[in-house]
């Protein structure tokens, strides 16, 4: 890769100590007899390791230094921590937003480095101020970016981001970054990974696979640049990625290589498949070619794809959006024609540019207009494309997907980031936070609206909510009805089905209807065939912050409802200027369930009020778990949220008076519906 993306990596460690506070949120270690006195607590960070021997010296602040051969789940402190609990969910494409946007084509693989490699917290942080990616309908591959000489060259990715990534139906790779010797790496680490065992075997292949089933990630990024490699490196290479693609496939793992080393052992990246790395992609899942390519080699390299059996589409052509982001020029056309088949995939990276680039003191709202023009392009409306935008967003290219596909299902448009927390409209806590584990589904088609008048704008707003840290705001002038795609579904109805919209019109008068489908669009671009169903004033429930919420039942035959959305239309009929909120959505069988409560909450390690916390996971369906403190006068106060079964809380103090600490920790489910409280207390 280019050096200044290999510097950005380097420095990854110094930027450590400008971290903001520890995080609201983490999880505990194996469990505690009752009666042992709680060890000292740390603050749990995301792992990192050298394949076996560290660099000479010492670390750096901050930094430990480990050793992946050295690794077992029975020993890692933090495993519970940083484990995934989210499944990865099936999804499915629905009849594409616009009539450029292609399905079974060229796929989006994103490289992104979410923090730094040493010190990134294990679930999340006291600050809104993170890439909080949403756009998860356009991407088929996250690869967890990072690594340095310095700090650690595998790097496993932290709990929340494969949480929201496997909600929305996209695996996590974790990265093996063996850096160029220019930026500190050393030969041996490449052999030290690529070494056999007596028998012939590679045991870091075998360590490879088995943090990623235990940290349920879904396989590996595999970046070897370290220079001054032979011929025989290079076969012990290709051993080693035969090896690990098996290992990794008998467990539902992925392998993707990069453009990098050769077959000869050297690094020459060839921004081409070709003779030189052919059989590395071979070995491998799928290959991310190096931003070398032009039109000619990716050409080149779709028809060898071909004579090999294999799909141009397991090919990510390199696109470094780090420095300039929308401003990039690409040649798109050598790779998504608008007149011809895809040529190959997109390989995006460092697409969190998009919060890197705006100015400190940047808001949630100022990250998300970034964001969004980024992944759907000027128009900001995925369903009318602007032609003319220099930038091909993937929103112009790639059909976008869903996994809203059983019932109950239920989002309060949480997007894993917020000013403060909102409980019921009400906040509970005023301190700012990111969780991306406790992203909501998302969306897809952000944000489509679909209007013969003027069009109001639409976008995540962090000024209220209903739940969680955001809203939906519709904002402008209201002239004509106007009608937003909310989810594309697949929910088989029944005769007791309801749908339940949490919302709030903070200016003007306007009527809100509940928009159903429940067939596709005939082509692509043409909008669901909704129909419109008011949402009863009698049965709308007000609730804290003026929010009410409306049930409209759905009637009729058993069918499945494949579009999801809202029209809302100017009482007065004449122009009129509108501030609507959306907090929460739901559908279900007229009977929601509340989850059972978790079992045996204790605390694991305690250091003044620093605290690891550890329970048994409450029975049934469970979204996440909360806890919140209760003061001494019984004001609740939210701490943190989490989906694994632990979770870290820092810096509590004595209220007056008060000699212990109260904490109650919930099971929340699918409908937001929350389990009787547990109580654990803290004596100070």
């Amino acid at each position: 890769m280019n050096h200044p993306t290999r510097r950005t990596v380097l420095i990854a460690g110094a930027a450590a100590a400008l971290l903001p506070a520890p995080p609201a949120a983490a999880a505990a270690p194996p469990e505690t007899p009752a009666a042992a006195k709680p060890a000292p607590a740390s603050q749990p960070y995301a792992s990192y390791w050298y394949p076996d021997s560290p660099p000479d010296g010492s670390p750096g602040p901050g930094i430990t230094w480990r050793s992946l051969s050295a690794w077992s789940a029975a020993t890692d402190p933090d495993l519970a921590f940083n484990a995934s609990t989210v499944p990865l969910a099936p999804r499915f494409t629905p009849t594409p937003a616009n009539t450029t946007a292609r399905a079974g084509q060229a796929r989006v693989q994103a490289l992104v480095s979410f923090g730094p490699t040493s010190a990134n917290p294990s679930q999340g942080s006291a600050t809104a101020d993170y890439y909080a990616l949403t756009h998860w309908a356009y991407l088929d591959e996250l690869v967890f970016w990072g690594g340095s000489a310095g700090e650690g060259l595998i790097l496993a990715p932290n709990a929340p981001i494969v949480d929201a990534a496997h909600r929305h139906g996209v695996p996590v790779l974790g990265n093996v970054f063996l850096p160029p010797v220019a930026y500190g790496g050393q030969l041996r680490w490449t052999r030290d990974l690529v070494r056999e065992d007596a028998a012939g075997r590679h045991p870091l292949a075998a360590q490879l696979v088995a943090v990623a089933a235990a940290y349920g990630f879904d396989g590996w990024f595999l970046n070897a640049e370290t220079g001054g490699g032979d011929s025989a490196l290079g076969a012990d290479m290709l051993r080693f990625v035969t090896e690990l693609r098996t290992l990794a496939a008998a467990r539902g793992q992925r392998v993707t290589w990069y453009d990098a080393m050769t077959v000869d052992g050297r690094v020459a990246w060839q921004g081409a498949l070709d003779s030189r790395n052919q059989p590395f992609f071979q070995a491998a899942d799928d290959m991310f070619v190096d931003f070398r390519w032009s039109a000619d080699s990716l050409a080149s390299s779709a028809r060898t794809a071909g004579q090999l059996g294999r799909d141009r589409y397991e090919l990510w052509a390199g696109v470094d959006v780090e420095s300039s982001g929308t401003g990039t020029f690409v040649d798109w056309d050598a790779i998504v024609p608008s007149d011809a088949p895809h040529v190959t995939s997109i390989g995006f990276y460092r697409p969190e540019w998009t919060r890197n680039h705006l100015p400190a003191g940047h808001t949630p709202e100022e990250f998300h207009a970034a964001d969004d023009r980024f992944w759907t392009g000027r128009s900001l409306d995925p369903s009318r494309p602007d032609g003319g935008d220099a930038w091909r967003a993937p929103a112009v290219s790639v059909a976008d997907r869903s996994t809203v596909t059983a019932a109950p299902f239920a989002s309060v448009f949480n997007t894993g980031h917020g000013l403060r927390w909102y409980e019921d409209g009400e906040v509970t806590s005023d301190t700012p936070w990111n969780h991306l584990g406790l992203q909501d589904r998302l969306p897809s088609r952000r944000w489509a609206v679909r209007t013969e008048g003027q069009r109001p704008a639409v976008s995540f707003d962090f000024a209220d909510a209903w739940r969680g840290g955001g809203s939906v705001l519709v904002e402008g002038t209201l002239d004509r009805p106007a009608v937003l795609d909310l989810y594309a579904t697949r929910l088989p109805l029944g005769p007791h089905t309801v749908v339940e919209l949490t919302h709030r019109a903070d200016a003007g008068d306007v009527r809100a209807e509940l928009a159903v489908a429940t067939t596709e669009p005939d082509t692509a671009g043409q909008a669901p065939p909704y129909t419109y169903l008011p949402l009863p004033e009698s049965r709308a429930v007000r609730r804290g912050g003026g929010w009410r919420t409306s049930t409209v039942r759905l009637t009729g035959p058993s069918c499945t409802l494949h579009a999801i959305g809202v029209r809302i239309t100017s009482r007065t009929g004449g122009p009129v200027p509108v501030r609507w909120r959306l907090g929460g959505i739901a559908v279900h069988d007229g009977r929601p369930a509340t989850p059972s409560a978790p079992a045996r909450p204790r605390i694991t390690a305690a250091t003044g009020g620093d605290l690891r916390l550890a329970w048994q996971p409450a029975r049934g369906a469970v979204r996440h778990y909360t806890l919140h403190r209760v003061l001494p006068d019984g004001t609740r106060r939210f701490l943190t949220a989490t989906c694994q079964h632990a979770c870290f809380v820092a810096g509590l103090t004595p209220a007056p008076g008060e000699r212990a600490a109260r904490l109650e920790l919930r099971a929340v489910g699918e409908l937001y519906t929350s389990s009787a409280p547990v109580t654990v207390t803290h004596p100070w």
